[in-house]
């Protein structure tokens, strides 16, 4: 059970480095922005794998909802260069999802630097 699970990581963590050097290198459709792959999780099975992107250069709904339908339409393509690079009986089907963890931290960062820079000029007109 636990030699299972350290695969599935295994596998994972080579497809999120291969894939990340294919979406840089392979596609080659300009609309598609600068594509981060954050994380893959792969299914038990090695059936289904979901690859977690980011959008380094454009981060609008349609922007994200675009580079998603692209990468859902090269899917297939990116699973046939998986299958050429990585040693697997199979590839798994590859579902693409946005990653919205990056764009909250930064959001959370604001808010903090913006509460700091408030305390700061609070303090400053108390001294005063």
């Amino acid at each position: 059970m636990a030699n299972e699970n350290s695969r599935t990581h295994r596998v994972a963590d080579q497809m999120q480095r291969e894939l990340a050097i294919l979406v840089q290198r392979d596609i080659r459709d300009p609309r598609v922005g600068m594509i981060t792959v954050t994380a893959v999780e792969v299914s038990r099975d090695l059936a289904h794998a979901k690859v977690y992107i980011t959008l380094m250069d454009k981060d609008s709904e349609e922007d994200i909802a675009q580079n998603l339908s692209i990468l859902k339409g090269v899917a297939g393509f990116l699973r046939m260069q998986l299958g050429k690079v990585m040693k697997l009986r199979s590839v798994p089907q590859l579902h693409f999802h946005y990653d919205e963890s990056v764009r909250r931290g930064v959001h959370l960062s604001s808010l903090i630097e913006r509460a700091v820079a408030e305390d700061r000029s609070h303090q400053s007109e108390d001294e005063e």
